[in-house]
């Protein structure tokens, strides 16, 4: 049980100053992720790593050791699978009486303990050691077992590799650097991950998993395996290696315990190295329905007569991660049927969709949206998307289409639905055309839901809420609102998945009569909400108040322009 805050032990033990304790302490309330106050301190060459190994081990009652001198039993490194060992930074240093004896790093994770007694059905007796050393024993202790402890088989490259010499090709293949990248791909796929993001500093590599939209930091290989383990994903992605001056962007198709999942790869060079981020896109999770996006009632209802129509342009707005792709594939597969031809074109082509011809554009051989769009027009299909409209030539050729009998999806960048009428006439088409072509917009976001297993209730003043949405004057005082504790199956986040928020826009004859008059997007938007259109705030508050996600989150996804929310306020009150 903690005594003493390690700040106060710190300042006892260590020259640290209150002034910079207060330092660190602000720094950590402006951080998202909130790091321990120690690893701030020792950032900033405050207190050394030997400084903080003491305090932590002070303040929670445990022994520190030095792994350099401690005789590691090789008969108990099989005593934990090589993957509980990378995962949770642990090393089993002795087992006697039906007690093992294991280094860790973080003397609260209390997951790990809890993990190691299920898998070795012996009582745990933890002692403190340096992250660093953990986490280099493990390698040198450790990852050589791998293969035995997972199977070589657990993760697949679906596409063979092409076998060549060279020492970075011989260093990729190393079996504890490619064991080390089959660890991290699997734990992301097990996390949820989006994206795993493997970033060179200059004097450490940092690998951090994008799960629900925001980054976590992992534990990260050593340094001096930086230039392998970069070598060997531009090996599976079938990249050149020996350039390292320029990006690149490549694709792995792997299976991992049976499902497979397609990487795409982007590699970028920075001061102290390559960055790689692999974006994860596992086809078992966008193949959603429209009801399991996350709609109210009333506008799932909209937008599937929506889709219905049988022509006209559908957009789809929001910024990169919103959920869009995963939006207008839900729509596609709703509308697709033996007596409609649907065509895409995407850059990339994300998932494969069955009955639906998909089309990959290829700027280097001139295949590009507005290109493609032209030939797909031969293709005599029924319904069209286009991945992105992305200039002038891209919307007119989609506007074209959608007036000329096709049903046409497309996506836009913009901050809210009304945004994307006015982009287009940015763009340079004329008003009359988008007035006749554009039928709907949908502007969304994605946040995070509160956890199941961790969720309790809270309340909240009035005021509280008033900063987010707009209340009537029968708004109670206080508001009943949820929020996750923070658990094991969430990581201690208090969220686990994510849900979205919709704005739809529908333009009916009233919004047309402005587009025509070229109206700003403030004023579209005035209008689309005296006809009834929820805001994507007002959403948010709406799954807020059910328990489906925190305010915080809301406020965090949106952001409405001050200026066109006050006009909307007032306009309403007339």
């Amino acid at each position: 049980m903690q005594e003493q805050k390690i700040g106060e032990i710190l300042r006892r033990r260590t020259g640290l100053t209150q002034a910079q304790l207060e330092q660190a302490l602000a720094l950590q309330a402006e951080e998202q992720e909130h790091r321990p106050i120690g690893q701030i301190l020792m950032e900033q060459g405050v207190i050394s790593s030997e400084d903080l190994l003491a305090a932590l081990a002070e303040q929670f009652h445990l022994v520190s050791v030095s792994l350099r001198e401690e005789e590691i039993d090789p008969e108990v490194i099989s005593t934990i699978p090589a993957e509980l060992a990378y995962r949770h930074q642990v090393l089993p240093l002795s087992r006697s009486n039906g007690r093992l004896r294991v280094a860790l790093a973080d003397p609260l994770n209390l997951t790990a303990l809890d993990d190691l007694r299920l898998v070795t059905g012996l009582d745990i007796e933890p002692v403190l050691a340096d992250p660093e050393a953990i986490r280099r024993f493990v390698e040198e202790h450790y990852m050589q077992r791998m293969m035995a402890d997972t199977g070589e088989g657990d993760i697949e490259i679906i596409e063979d590799l092409e076998e060549d010499l060279g020492d970075l090709r011989r260093m990729a293949r190393e079996t504890l650097v490619i064991n080390l990248v089959n660890l991290m791909l699997r734990q992301a796929v097990q996390d949820r991950a989006s994206d795993i993001h493997i970033e060179p500093f200059e004097k450490a590599l940092k690998v951090r998993y994008r799960i629900d939209g925001v980054l976590h930091e992992m534990p990260s290989p050593a340094k001096r395996l930086q230039a392998a383990i970069t070598s060997r994903i531009k090996i599976m992605a079938d990249l050149d290696i020996a350039e390292r001056r320029l990006p690149q962007d490549g694709r792995i198709k792997i299976r991992v315990s049976g499902r497979e999942i397609d990487l795409r790869v982007s590699t970028v060079p920075t001061l102290f190295g390559e960055s790689v981020v692999l974006r994860i896109l596992d086809k078992s999770s966008v193949m959603f329905g429209l009801e399991e996006l996350g709609f109210s009632k009333e506008t799932q209802q909209k937008f599937a007569r929506l889709i219905q129509v049988p022509y006209g342009i559908i957009l789809s707005t929001g910024p990169t991660g919103s959920g869009k792709t995963t939006t207008l594939y839900a729509a596609l597969r709703q509308v697709a049927s033996p007596t409609r031809k649907v065509i895409t074109i995407e850059d990339p082509v994300e998932y494969q969709l069955e009955g639906i011809n998909q089309i990959n554009v290829n700027p280097k051989i001139g295949l590009t949206f507005a290109e493609g769009l032209r030939h797909i027009l031969r293709q005599d299909p029924d319904v069209i998307m286009v991945g992105e409209i992305r200039d002038h030539e891209t919307a007119e050729i989609a506007i074209h289409s959608a007036l000329t009998g096709h049903l046409v999806f497309s996506t836009l960048h913009t901050n809210d639905a009304a945004g994307a009428v006015t982009r287009l006439l940015e763009m340079g088409i004329e008003p009359f055309l988008v007035a006749s072509s554009v039928e709907g917009v949908l502007a969304q976001r994605l946040v995070r839901r509160i956890c199941p297993d961790c969720k309790e209730a809270y309340e909240v003043p009035q005021r509280t809420v008033a900063s987010l949405v707009e209340l009537d004057e029968e708004a109670p005082e206080t508001f009943v609102l949820y929020r996750g504790r923070g658990c094991d199956r969430c990581k201690r986040t208090g969220y686990r998945g994510r849900i979205g928020l919709f704005e739809l826009l529908l333009v009916d004859d009233s919004l047309k009569d402005l587009i025509l008059a070229r109206a700003s997007s403030g004023e579209i938007k005035e209008a689309a909400i005296r006809n009834g259109m929820w805001t994507l705030r007002q959403d948010g508050w709406s799954k807020a108040l059910a328990g489906l996600t925190t305010l915080e989150e809301v406020e965090r996804v949106t952001h409405e322009d001050e200026r066109v929310a006050a006009n909307i306020e007032e306009s309403l009150k007339v």
